[in-house]
């Protein structure tokens, strides 16, 4: 069964965000990407942009914080207004699969699900009530 965990935005302040929260929580970070980690010819990343997080993870028991620095070419995250989303963390592709196209039916599709540049099966879309989803299966030799 697909585990859910919640995905927070920021604009630029990941990084001490999530050592803010694992001082808190305590847990350690499963994962750590950063932008410049992924930059490619079709995949450029502006200098500024480098060092931002682009996933961070915080194992908490048995959940897991996730979240990540938007680029600046995306704009600012409106801190008043929602910029979390629900991440829900599949068993298989197939799962995946049946779980995208469920909770994206009616809704408007950032990203579509497909192999991502950092190795996962993933897809980004805000479903037909407004609720912001990504769905990821990762295999055990990406998590």
């Amino acid at each position: 069964m697909a585990l859910i965990n919640p995905h927070i935005n920021f604009n630029g302040n990941a990084e001490e965000a999530f050592n803010f929260y694992k001082a808190a929580f305590g847990g350690d970070f499963t994962r750590i990407i950063r932008l410049k980690d992924l930059a490619t010819n079709d995949f450029p990343v502006a200098e500024n942009d480098a060092n931002k997080i682009m996933h961070i993870a915080l194992s908490i028991g048995a959940n897991t914080l996730m979240g990540n620095d938007v680029p600046e070419a995306m704009g600012r995250v409106d801190e008043n207004e929602n910029r979390s989303k629900i991440s829900v963390s599949a068993e298989s592709r197939e799962e995946a699969e049946q779980l995208y196209k469920a909770l994206s039916a009616g809704g408007n599709i950032e990203m579509p699900l497909a192999d991502s540049p950092w190795g996962s099966y993933f897809a980004m879309f805000r479903d037909k009530f407004g609720i912001e989803w990504m769905i990821d299966f990762a295999s055990e030799s990406q998590a």
